[in-house]
Order: structure tokens, then C-alpha cells, then sequence
């Protein structure tokens, strides 16, 4: 049977540093389902098929990954999938006790699986899809920061917005 594992995220856009997980994950697991989550009550900058199309363009190719978009609980999600494990990145201390928090909610909703943390590279432990957003809507670089194409998307919504 194969182990699969949730990586859930808002990925508004994904990073660098969301890939770099993703990588370790695989090493650790037979299937990756990153999983795009579609909350109506936030106003993400990024459309939900243009935050898919990202992702596909990252990591379409590699295998054992897959990427879906997810709505509702985490832990019904998990469920339904037959997934063993739910997949966090921690950069930074700060990040610790809020993934804390949600891996003992998760885990009295759902207690037949685990949440497993992973830490990026360091080059990407300052890394946030908030911050990019911010640098390239003033216009900052963010090469090397994110996949090509969601850089042109970031440039092109700033000159769009400008």
C-alpha cells in the first residue's frame, strides 16, 4: 500500500522554499498530494487555477507528486485521500507554536494520522508567499525566489497595478 501525504497550503504564490518541501517530502513518502486550498473567505491574490497552474508548472512532472485543489476540513481531506501523513514546512521558531496549535486540533479531529514538520534550506527559511507579494508589488526582484512563471505573473500584476 502506498503511504501518501498531504501538503496543505494556500501556495498565493508558491515559493522556492514550498518546493524545497516538497522535494524532502518525497524522499519520505511513495506520493505527495500538494493540496491547493480553496477558502471563499479570503481574497487571495492569486486565482485558485492560476495558483494550480503554478504548481503544475513546478511539479507536474516529478514523480509520486500530484497537485489538487481542497475545500472544507483538512482532516476529512486527509481521510478521504487515505493519507498517512499531513506535511508542514517550519522556517523560523515563530512558525512553531501556530503549526502546533493545528497539528493537536487536527489531531483530535482526525488521530489516524501524523503531521510531519520539515525545515527548507536555509536559503529559504525567510521565505514567505506574503513577502514575495510585497517585494514585487514595489517593485522589488524576486528571481530565484519563486518559479519562473509565477515571477512573470508577479511582474506582470504590478505593472498591472501601477
Amino acid at each position: 500500500m502506498k503511504r501518501a501525504a498531504i501538503y496543505p497550503g494556500s501556495f498565493d504564490p508558491v515559493t522556492n522554499g514550498h518546493l524545497d518541501i516538497i522535494e524532502r517530502a518525497r524522499h519520505l513518502f511513495d506520493e505527495i498530494i500538494v493540496a491547493v486550498s480553496e477558502n471563499p473567505s479570503k481574497r487571495p491574490y492569486f486565482s485558485l487555477p492560476e495558483r494550480l497552474r503554478f504548481l503544475h508548472q513546478a511539479v507536474g512532472a516529478r514523480p509520486g507528486v500530484r497537485v489538487e485543489a481542497f475545500s472544507g476540513l483538512l482532516t476529512d481531506y486527509v481521510k478521504k485521500k487515505k493519507a498517512v501523513a499531513v506535511i508542514r514546512g517550519l522556517r523560523a521558531v515563530s512558525d512553531f507554536e501556530y503549526e502546533f496549535q493545528m497539528a493537536l486540533m487536527n489531531r483530535r479531529q482526525n488521530n489516524r494520522f501524523e503531521t510531519v514538520f520539515l525545515m527548507p534550506d536555509e536559503k529559504y527559511t525567510y521565505l514567505s508567499s506574503s513577502l514575495v507579494r510585497e517585494v514585487s508589488r514595489l517593485g522589488g526582484r524576486v528571481r530565484g525566489l519563486v518559479p519562473t512563471g509565477v515571477e512573470k505573473a508577479l511582474q506582470q500584476r504590478a505593472q498591472d497595478h501601477a
